[in-house]
């Protein structure tokens, strides 16, 4: 059996990831990053991957070592996002937690009634439609602030002009900012005026904000907008149709000063159906490889590592592991979801409890890699494929459909087996094999620091400052 490509797609466009620097250097601006919310244990690995991309920054020089500002756009109380701070800061998530900002944090004035800035935003004039429903916002001493419109059963709710109230220190509504990008475009405002004349780039990391912020005009801000995820519908081929809230974005598109992709394969997917090759660029998710081990790695130990949701397919992952047979293995999935009790059903239907397990939320997916002989994936589509990645940084080959986006870039020159998506006979061959010839299974071994090297936190901040560099340099597109 060869590794890489077990029959499956090539000829992505030769975008190079490789080559990554001992350190990025980003050009002399402000950073901000903005997210929707960061909030401890929810939204799953977009969570993640965003707070790793701000402390990878960090670490590469960014505001001194403190890292970009991180600005958030729930309106949570304000002891609970103090909260999302330490429980980060605890973790080491964030570098810096107080750069951890929040808009509806800053939206109350101490004395009462909202702040100065979103005073000042405010309109007398704007009317309200009449029976929409309101979310009172007050502070600790139950004194209101801002009142939100309350959308309910609408996707685009955030791009509703009803308005949001703003309230002064007496309790009285004087008016209000059009609908939520504007109090979100208004706290912008604030915070960029508050930075001197440094240029500011501008990470958005969230979709609903970018379709806010895409006419934000201001000379010192340059956009870079980031991708998280598919932007297809099944089959998930790049003809495939586009999801309705991708299609609205995509009209934007060309308002950013740039769109960057985790993976060169979805970057040249998007540039052929949609042009604007210039607006284009990638940045990989980077994945640091541990320093030490912290577990011995268990021989025949099949891992399967991720949520438990339906277009994880782990039902093809537990069939190709019971088809490959292989005498002293095992499986053990690890993750949490709806298909939770689905899954534990066919393992008893089967009758493999002894081989098959599942071991819930892995709160140590360091010690959980390094105990794998192989990560073994199974599902429908990917972003980036971190698990893929991280399994090769603790020197566990992978074995994965190849399916967009993410397990053909990671693995098609190697350190795993990649096979036509859906063959689960394939999937099977390829797990026999790794299990079943140990020459095998250490070539794909020792080709593991070499493809995890491509998707390291240098070669992503490489990635990032040379974007940067180049919005930078150019004029504003808005």
């Amino acid at each position: 059996m060869a590794l890489g490509r077990a029959g499956g797609r090539v000829g992505v466009e030769d975008v190079d990831t490789s080559s990554a620097s001992a350190s990025a250097v980003f050009p002399d601006a402000e950073y901000l990053v903005l997210s929707s919310r960061l909030i401890p244990d929810l939204d799953g690995g977009y969570t993640i991957a965003t707070l790793a991309r701000a402390k990878q920054m960090a670490q590469a020089g960014v505001a001194d070592g403190r890292g970009p500002q991180l600005l958030t756009f729930d309106p949570g109380a304000a002891e609970a996002h103090a909260e999302h701070r330490r429980v980060f800061a605890e973790r080491g998530a964030v570098t810096a937690p107080e750069r951890l900002r929040n808009l509806f944090d800053e939206a109350r004035a101490p004395e009462g009634g909202a702040a100065d800035w979103l005073l000042r935003a405010a309109d007398a004039d704007l009317a309200e439609t009449p029976g929409i429903e309101y979310r009172m916002l007050a502070d600790d001493a139950g004194r209101p602030f801002a009142a939100l419109p309350v959308i309910t059963g609408d996707p685009d709710w955030h791009l509703t002009a009803e308005p949001v109230r703003v309230y002064d220190a007496a309790g009285v509504a004087i008016g209000g900012v059009r609908g939520f990008g504007g109090i979100y475009r208004a706290w912008l405002d604030h915070v960029t005026a508050s930075l001197g004349e440094r240029p500011i780039v501008v990470i958005c990391e969230s979709r609903q904000i970018g379709e806010l912020i895409a006419a934000w005009s201001n000379p010192r801000v340059r956009i870079i907008h980031t991708v998280h995820t598919m932007h297809v519908e099944p089959p998930y081929t790049p003809d495939a149709p586009l999801n309705a809230l991708w299609s609205r974005w995509f009209a934007l598109a060309e308002q950013f000063d740039a769109v960057v992709w985790p993976t060169p394969t979805q970057r040249a997917d998007v540039v052929r159906r949609f042009g604007g090759d210039a607006t284009h660029h990638v940045v990989p998710h980077g994945v640091r490889s541990p320093r030490r081990r912290v577990a011995e790695r268990e021989p025949g130990l099949v891992v399967v590592l991720g949520r438990l949701a339906a277009g994880k397919r782990i039902e093809h992952a537990i069939r190709a592991f019971l088809r490959a047979d292989v005498k002293h293995t095992r499986l053990e999935i690890w993750g949490d979801g709806p298909e939770r009790a689905r899954l534990l059903q066919l393992i008893e239907q089967l009758d493999v409890g002894d081989r098959v397990r599942l071991a819930g939320f892995a709160e140590d997916p360091a010690l959980v890699l390094d105990r794998a002989s192989v990560l073994l994936t199974a599902t429908a589509f990917e972003a980036q494929g971190l698990s893929i990645v991280e399994a090769l940084a603790h020197g566990s080959p992978a074995v994965s459909y190849d399916v967009r986006y993410g397990p053909g870039d990671i693995l098609g020159a190697g350190g795993g087996v990649l096979v036509p998506d859906g063959d689960e006979e394939a999937l099977s061959a390829a797990v026999r094999g790794l299990l079943s010839d140990p020459a095998l299974w250490e070539q794909a071994h020792q080709q593991t620091g070499a493809a995890a090297a491509a998707w390291s936190p240098e070669a992503a901040m490489d990635a990032l400052a040379r974007v940067a560099r180049a919005v930078l340099e150019a004029p504003a597109r808005r």
